[in-house]
């Protein structure tokens, strides 16, 4: 029930320009899988933002937590971002306010979310859990945030630190039942919280566990999430035994690859775009050092990009041959893999 009424919530959100212009996307869509040229109507119906490129934590297979851009770290700024919303508010009904970093290590975070909100536009965002005290977790459940998704990637320090590395659990943990006690306090049914559980080999055995304490604390949801590995094909010292919570699938000849066949499509290219925190159009969230800059919005607009040639170009290749484009090759959108 809870799960579904924030389902509604989400579709809450569409109006009847909204409604038309996913309607439209879905046309060229089938139209583009169908004929494998590029039939693209109407824009993207929901937007990944990036607040900042800064994380606190050190997790192996995340660019940011290794410190190992080649892309400057910073954060959006308050002015450029009421720019963006006046640019997509009419189409876009859903943002997730996270691609790279930890979003609350943005000073104002939340007014990114307040901005937002003003155009009746679902939010969400996900979090490690470390900047949450009490004051913050009522500025949260205040702000309107409609979705927050907790990672807490083991049930015992020793376990969630040989993923979120610098990481304490404890935090994770109270960071939570102070969220829970500020809806309650408020009678809030926002921010819908989750709690992703990366399932990698250290805490595979604590997955049914995770449920218990989501009930315990009285967390909305729980997703177990499968692992991206940037180095996968001969294994992964962090993958998990279970299949069942893999990404990845043995060969016969004891090399990996990733479970079921990426056909050549993609919904996310007719659908949705990611904007860096500096402006930078890239085409999904799988592009993590933004290595296909698609346009900048501090020289473009984002229907100039978004209709131009170098998108139209990144669209039709992954028509014709995804599996040769570099953020495709680990990607699991189109195919079935169990999360």
């Amino acid at each position: 029930m809870i799960k579904l009424r924030d389902s509604f919530r989400i579709f809450s959100h569409l109006n009847v320009y909204r409604l038309w212009n996913v309607i439209i996307l879905r046309i060229g869509f089938f139209l583009s899988k169908i004929t494998k040229r590029n039939f693209h109507f109407g824009m993207p119906s929901a937007l990944s933002i990036e607040p900042t490129t800064a994380c606190n934590l050190g997790c192996p297979e995340c660019p940011s937590g290794l410190k190992q851009f080649s892309r400057p770290t910073g954060k959006l700024d308050l002015a450029f971002h009421e720019r963006m919303l006046s640019q997509i508010k009419s189409s876009v009904f859903y943002i997730n306010y996270y691609f790279q970093g930890e979003p609350f290590l943005h000073p104002q975070f939340l007014t990114l979310i307040t901005q937002a909100k003003k155009s009746n536009i679902y939010t969400s965002t996900s979090t490690n859990g470390h900047f949450i005290d009490q004051k913050k977790a009522d500025e949260i459940v205040s702000s309107g945030l409609d979705r927050l998704i907790i990672s807490i990637d083991g049930l015992t320090q020793k376990t969630y630190e040989q993923y979120r590395v610098n990481g304490k659990l404890n935090k994770v943990i109270e960071a939570s039942k102070l969220l829970v006690d500020s809806k309650r306090r408020t009678s809030s049914k926002t921010p819908h919280l989750i709690f992703q559980f990366l399932a990698v080999k250290p805490n595979e055995q604590e997955v049914p566990a995770v449920f218990d304490l989501a009930r315990e604390i009285g967390i909305d949801e729980v997703r177990i999430k499968t692992a991206q590995f940037y180095d996968y094909e001969n294994g992964n010292h962090l993958m998990p035994d279970n299949s069942k919570y893999s990404r990845y699938v043995k060969r016969k000849d004891g090399t990996y690859r990733i479970k079921g066949r990426q056909g050549n499509h993609c919904w996310r290219m007719w659908s949705s775009s990611v904007f860096t925190w500096d402006g930078g159009v890239v085409p999904c969230c799988f592009d993590k050092d933004a290595s296909h800059i698609l346009g900048s919005l501090k020289q473009r607009s984002f229907k100039e990009i978004w209709k131009a040639k170098k998108y139209r170009d990144f669209r039709q290749s992954v028509l014709l041959s995804r599996n040769q484009i570099d953020i495709c090759k680990n990607c699991s959108e189109g195919t079935k893999v169990w999360a």
